[in-house]
């Protein structure tokens, strides 16, 4: 990796290796799976954890490190210490009474996402699958939760959402702030951080006890939980640089074994088990060249917040078109409320999406990329021989033009509005075509989108 690469890898978080270092992936079954992935475009991600039921920022209070920004919600201790203890227990009353795995998988299909990234682990430690590596998990003999019929929360979620032909992809969290092989509660009297409460290098028996329980826990998820496409690996300190090597390569080869095509995402890794790179609540101005993912959220964070602010359909809308222009995709946040349902009011900007999606769904899923992207409000997409032109409107009273002009330097046979159907009248001017707008698209409100393809009788290049 390049020293300027570096600089956008700031501690693994919220940041993203470029393209000098990507390895793409020999396997076959790899490259296949990946096109699959690339094709999908829009997938749910789910943050789901002991921090739901607070409405806090995810295990982040547990790094004494991380305070100042991570425990602004929290009022009920000023000791850092008792802070991590009350953390910790909060498995003693994790109890989504109301969830219902296939009001998840229904919502998520009826929306048009295409795969699931469900946190199976996050950094705190509390596992959402029943393991045999710990007993800090949602079976565990602590958690009210254990008797209920969906308690293994990952296997009911990944079966419920599989049954939808959604795909499957496993967050996990490299790092563990539960477990005394990483640090633990015995730590919490000490200054935390986000790091080993050891140094791995003095301690190696330590830390390969660490790298066994780490590598368990993801075969567990691989062999018990039926096909799953995406290992998406949090935590990007942890790594060999750091000196906390798990020997992803190793794991790669073991998961795969069990998961032929499986697509590793060691996040802002670089090289060959970084199969995709995932840019965390941002979207990159230009496209990457290589296969990418935007890690964004519907409210305004990464966690359930009481009260939280959720994105409307119309900047749904808009920040999904920019991102597939780029040939990436967007891997959408939704935190499940304490009591483990849908978020009330996230029902109506998800709704909205997914009905723009049923009309207009063939300019986005499937598409490749096309020159020239993004020409001022107005992004381009492809698939075969037909070009799509993407007009987005940021506010309902912008007004639609009489003539739009699509910065498209290609031949073109006809040009008509994906959800009619209606041919619309165009002619070549310099800097592209000039198309006119039908006058009854023009009247009241403006449209999320005005959506036209563009017949162009030439297949794709590459």
């Amino acid at each position: 990796m390049s020293t300027e690469e570096k600089t956008v890898v700031e501690q693994g978080v919220h940041t993203y290796t470029g393209k000098e270092g990507y390895v793409p992936p020999e396997d076959p079954a790899v490259r296949e799976k990946l096109r699959w992935f690339q094709d999908r475009k829009l997938g749910l991600m789910i943050h789901w954890g002991l921090y739901c039921q607070m409405g806090m920022v995810a295990s982040w209070g547990l790094s004494d490190e991380d305070q100042e920004w991570s425990r602004r919600q929290v009022n009920w201790t000023q000791d850092p210490g008792e802070f991590k203890r009350q953390y910790r227990n909060l498995n003693r009353s994790f109890y989504p009474v109301r969830f219902q795995p296939q009001e998840w998988a229904g919502m998520a299909a009826d929306c048009g996402f295409q795969y699931l990234l469900l946190t199976t682990k996050h950094h705190d430690g509390f596992c959402l699958w029943d393991t045999q590596w710990t007993d800090y998990k949602v079976t565990g003999p602590d958690c009210p939760y254990r008797t209920e019929r969906y308690a293994d929360l990952v296997g009911a979620m990944f079966q419920a959402f599989r049954e939808k032909g959604l795909g499957i992809g496993a967050y996990f969290s490299k790092a563990d702030w539960h477990t005394s092989l990483y640090r633990g509660p015995e730590d919490d009297g000490t200054f935390t951080h986000r790091g080993p409460a050891y140094d791995p290098m003095k301690e190696p028996e330590r830390w390969q006890k660490f790298v066994e329980f780490t590598q368990g826990q993801v075969l567990e998820l691989c062999a018990n939980y039926g096909p799953v496409d995406i290992l998406w690996l949090d935590a990007g300190w942890v790594c060999p640089e750091n000196g906390q090597d798990l020997h992803i390569g190793e794991l790669a080869a073991k998961a795969r074994a069990l998961q032929p095509g499986l697509l590793v995402v060691d996040r802002t890794a670089g090289g060959p088990y970084e199969n995709y790179v995932t840019p965390e609540m941002l979207v990159p101005p230009e496209p990457l060249g290589i296969p990418w993912e935007s890690c964004l959220t519907l409210g305004t964070d990464f966690d359930y917040k009481f009260g939280d602010r959720y994105k409307t359909p119309r900047e749904l809308v808009g920040t999904l078109v920019g991102i597939v222009a780029k040939g990436g995709n967007l891997a959408l946040n939704v935190s499940p409320q304490p009591d483990g349902r849908v978020p009330v009011e996230a029902w109506d900007s998800l709704r909205g999406l997914g009905q723009w999606l049923k009309t207009y769904g063939e300019a986005i899923y499937g598409t490749k990329v096309c020159p020239p992207y993004q020409a001022g409000p107005v992004a381009f997409t492809r698939n075969g021989s037909a070009v799509y032109a993407l007009r987005t409107y940021e506010s309902p009273v912008e007004p639609v033009e009489p003539e739009l002009l699509l910065a498209y330097p290609g031949e073109v046979r006809k040009i008509t509005l994906v959800d009619t159907g209606e041919e619309a009248t165009f002619a070549r001017v310099a800097g592209g075509l000039q198309v006119k707008v039908p006058e009854a698209r023009r009247a009241g409100s403006a449209p999320l989108a005005l959506v036209f393809r563009l017949e162009t009788g030439e297949e794709e290049q590459g």
